[in-house]
């Protein structure tokens, strides 16, 4: 009865345009928490929520849209838009995909400069997947100059994260520096690490 109550509440706060609400209540239908799922429910709440500019709801319709679900059709550049929104908010899974989206051309012109700069920005919020695809732009050159070192100390954050993908890289990279530069590259993880891991 209580969650029946708490439900009939969200939604009548969600009618009334409050866009946490909105986002609150899309989640639970987009999830099943609660409801059963119905994901062009969802899909809409986190619209109403996402013109309000709610960061969270601007992420979630994009990847809604950016896989494509029950009810409607797939749409990459409208993902993308909305991912650019929340990208701009700080949203650093919205700044991690927009990067992605740049560096595969999904829903946007390939652009290797855009990549980095996504990927530069979720980095900054210890994003681990941004961490190692920054990793894999320096190693390639692709958006900056080629730098293996830096390389090497964005997979090495990255793994010290939980990134196992990270792992082959770091193998592959460890043989191309001198120990010094590994070591300058290992310290600088470690750096980051106890700044941000263990705070």
């Amino acid at each position: 009865m209580e969650d029946m109550e708490e439900f009939n509440s969200l939604r009548e706060r969600a009618a009334q345009g409050d866009a946490e609400a909105q986002f609150q209540l899309a989640v639970r239908y987009d999830n099943a928490a609660g409801v059963p799922r119905d994901p062009v429910a969802a899909a809409n709440w986190y619209r109403f929520a996402a013109e309000q500019a709610h960061g969270l709801a601007q992420f979630h319709l994009g990847l809604m849209l950016n896989a494509g679900d029950v009810g409607f059709e797939r749409d990459d550049v409208a993902a993308a838009r909305w991912f650019l929104q929340a990208a701009e908010q700080g949203v650093a899974d919205a700044q991690f995909n927009l990067g992605l989206m740049y560096y595969t051309a999904e829903g946007v012109e390939q652009n290797d400069g855009e990549a980095f700069r996504w990927f530069a920005a979720a980095v900054e919020q210890g994003h681990a997947k941004a961490q190692f695809n920054l990793g894999v732009l320096y190693a390639n050159g692709h958006g900056c100059e080629t730098d293996n070192i830096a390389a090497y100390q964005f997979w090495l954050m990255a793994v010290m994260q939980g990134d196992a993908n990270a792992n082959a890289n770091i193998a592959m990279m460890r043989d191309k520096l001198t120990a010094e530069q590994a070591d300058a590259a290992q310290a600088s993880a470690v750096e980051w690490a106890n700044q941000h891991l263990n705070g």
